[in-house]
């Protein structure tokens, strides 16, 4: 009793808590479970309301009722404007999804701060309820206890209109046969629109409501939004009632476990969600189908190619094979072993881009080289996501994990005197190799928007503890301060930007080249079709989770070879290096090169960089709304990134082919249905032809 009785506040902090949580998570799993998008911006309609119910509080009951219509409406129509923005999305998946509601979270993030400002804005109730009341002896909020009523009744209402009433029946038939709801005379894409509205007014209502507890300021919709993944993984998408328990279950951990067990909390959360994912994965079979990309709708890209080359004269006769040459007119025999025509033509763009990397300490000026260095490893980590999306269609969103154990591995390195690189990159490589073969198991068994959220939770698993491993990675404060790294044995440590960056350059160029060796031999080859034909990989007899897991381990050594460069060029390591924004841009920049296109990796990690340090320079506090400008861009404009200005090719195993994800947009106008499970439930309904390893990007 005496343990309960030093508890009881936490214990129902955490109860309000997770009733906020719960409130907001309704919204995500009505938006995710019923209309199929998976809306990584649904912290900032939280955000929204928050925003707007603080602006608009005046200490009065008219204040917070002002408030709560204002915020709830702004955010509603903010997410009806979702609904637009995701429509063209309906058949490319979940992953140009989440790139693209990313991409509109850092706009609407950026666009609140400019509005409302970077300080947390102050919340003011009325005074009724900005008092406390006497609990089991114990003093606590009145706000909170008011807080905990009001969500229960939402449950309970929010239940009976899904359960019990004709609107319910529409959403629910809208997740799971859409086509027969159009049959029946109503419209599924109202349906759909109605359900991302219905998400955005909870969660500003939340964010109204809410704003006494999470307040609005500088990072609130990125803390939201993992919470409430959290708590929708926890949950299902399926009862609400569930989502309710796992909520609150969430916000006890949060208050409850922080002051019972502090040096456990940080990890129970995402712990908890990689478990709970990893355990549904081991209970669904992968898509027998293949997992490679959906088609991927209208390029506009590739129409006006289209058009160019219609109007173009094409070749004026037919073409003489060499068979039917006379022999004096053949070439030698030793000119024939020369690479063709079309091999030059596939090795072009990486001869060009060199030269360019070359030429560049020439051209620029030292911080614009430095910008340089750190491009390259971000673009080594870019390339470890095009292993797995593109080759091994296992999107991911966690690949900073390696990438930070490549980093503090070679940050303590240094400091502890092993400062030669050659030795720090392999070791490095070898300790991200090690960490990605133990998570690997958790992750290959997963497809499609399961593998996003698993890889998710690893990755903020490693944030946490980069965060508390404080004699290792300096904590919050990170590392600074360590010797310099030499280039060769016996040399001087490296300080000047264009020493850096020639170390840098040449680390990456054989990088590269080992990953293009490996892509393209036999290895390669089966990886991608064990990509585009799964099934029939496995009916062969390959073992196609050892291919798997052998992808993800040189993956995670890639990626450890580009935390190494980093902290090189950097000397300098904090856990925003590795934090969830730059598992995000290198992402995005597989999406922009294409997402079975090496050198467009390296490109796109290019254009985030230059983006978010040499543009933003100009527009000073304005990256985020550039950045997030770009995710949008590319999303609409480049559905097969930049290599597929190339050429055609279509899938993931062509030329820039679509983010690989297998997942189709339940909910959408003709889209399949959805279970409790996010990812791997929602597969095609035929296997893609597989594509051949030969036609990938280099």
């Amino acid at each position: 009793m005496e343990l309960l009785d030093a508890h009881l506040v936490p214990a129902v902090d955490g109860v309000a808590f997770g009733l906020l949580l719960f409130v907001v998570a309704a919204g995500l799993s009505l938006a995710f479970g019923t209309a199929g998008v998976l809306n990584l911006s649904h912290g900032t309609l939280y955000a929204i309301g928050a925003y707007t119910g603080a602006e608009l509080s005046d200490g009065t009951w008219g204040g917070l009722a002002l408030g709560l219509a204002a915020g709830t409406a702004a955010a509603c129509v903010a997410g009806a404007g979702l609904s637009a923005a995701t429509a063209p999305l309906a058949r490319r998946g979940h992953l140009a999804q989440a790139l693209l509601t990313f991409g509109l979270a850092l706009i609407g993030g950026d666009l609140l701060i400019q509005f409302f400002g970077a300080d947390e804005l102050p919340v003011r109730v009325p005074e009724v309820l900005d008092s406390s009341v006497t609990l089991l002896g114990h003093r606590y909020p009145a706000y909170r206890l008011c807080f905990i009523v009001m969500a229960v009744l939402l449950a309970a209402f929010g239940t009976w209109v899904l359960t019990r009433t004709r609107m319910g029946a529409a959403v629910r038939a809208a997740a799971d046969d859409p086509q027969m709801l159009a049959a029946t005379g109503h419209s599924p894409r109202a349906v759909h629109t109605g359900v991302l509205a219905a998400a955005g007014a909870l969660a500003g209502a939340a964010g109204v409501l809410g704003a006494p507890i999470i307040g609005p300021g500088p990072g609130t919709s990125e803390n939201v939004l993992m919470l409430s993944l959290v708590v929708v993984v926890l949950g299902g998408l399926r009862s609400l009632w569930a989502t309710f328990a796992a909520a609150v279950a969430v916000g006890e951990v949060q208050t409850l476990g922080v002051s019972v067990a502090p040096e456990l909390a940080p990890y129970l959360l995402f712990a908890a969600m990689a478990a709970v994912l990893v355990l549904r994965s081991r209970f669904t079979e992968p898509a027998g189908a293949g997992h490679g990309s959906e088609a991927s709708g209208p390029d506009p890209v590739a129409r006006l190619r289209g058009r160019l080359a219609g109007r173009l004269p094409g070749p004026k006769g037919p073409s003489v094979g060499l068979d039917r040459l006379p022999r004096r007119n053949r070439a030698p025999a030793w000119l024939a072993r020369l690479p063709g025509r079309a091999a030059w033509w596939r090795a072009a763009p990486l001869l060009v881009l060199l030269g360019v990397l070359i030429a560049l300490p020439a051209l620029l000026d030292a911080y614009s080289i430095s910008l340089a260095g750190s491009a390259l490893a971000l673009g080594l980590l870019a390339v470890s996501v095009t292993v797995l999306t593109g080759y091994a269609g296992l999107p991911t969103l966690g690949q900073t994990a390696p990438f930070a154990v490549g980093a503090y591995a070679t940050a303590n390195l240094a400091d502890a005197g092993w400062t030669v690189g050659p030795v720090q990159i392999v070791l490095s490589a070898l300790a991200a190799a090690v960490f990605a073969a133990v998570v690997g198991p958790a992750v290959i068994r997963a497809r499609g928007t399961t593998v996003l959220m698993i890889t998710l939770a690893i990755g903020e698993l490693t944030g946490a503890v980069v965060n508390q491993l404080k004699s290792v990675t300096g904590g919050a404060d990170g590392l600074v301060g360590f010797p310099a790294t030499q280039a060769l044995w016996g040399g001087e440590g490296m300080l000047e930007e264009s020493e850096l960056y020639n170390y840098a350059l040449v680390v990456a160029v054989v990088a590269v080249a080992l990953t293009l060796l490996v892509l393209r031999s036999p290895a390669g080859k089966l990886l991608t079709g064990t990509r585009g034909a799964e099934a029939r990989m496995r009916a062969s007899g390959h073992p196609v989770g050892r291919y798997l897991l052998v992808a993800h381990i040189c993956a995670g050594a890639l990626a450890g070879v580009g935390g190494s460069l980093m902290v090189t060029v950097q000397q300098y390591l904090s856990p925003a290096d590795v934090g969830f924004e730059i598992a995000a841009f290198a992402l995005l920049a597989v999406v922009i090169g294409g997402t079975t296109s090496v050198i467009g990796a390296l490109l796109g990690a290019g254009l985030i960089v230059a983006t978010r340090d040499w543009v933003a320079g100009s527009w000073p506090g304005h990256g985020p709304l550039l950045l997030g400008v770009l995710f949008v861009a590319t999303v609409y404009v480049l559905p097969r990134g930049l290599a597929g200005l190339r050429g055609g090719g279509s899938g993931g195993g062509g030329q820039g082919g679509p983010p690989s994800d297998t997942t189709g947009s339940p909910g959408a106008p003709g889209a399949p249905g959805t279970s409790e499970t996010p990812g791997a439930e929602d597969q095609p309904p035929s296997a893609p032809a597989p594509t051949p390893a030969g036609k990938a990007s280099p």
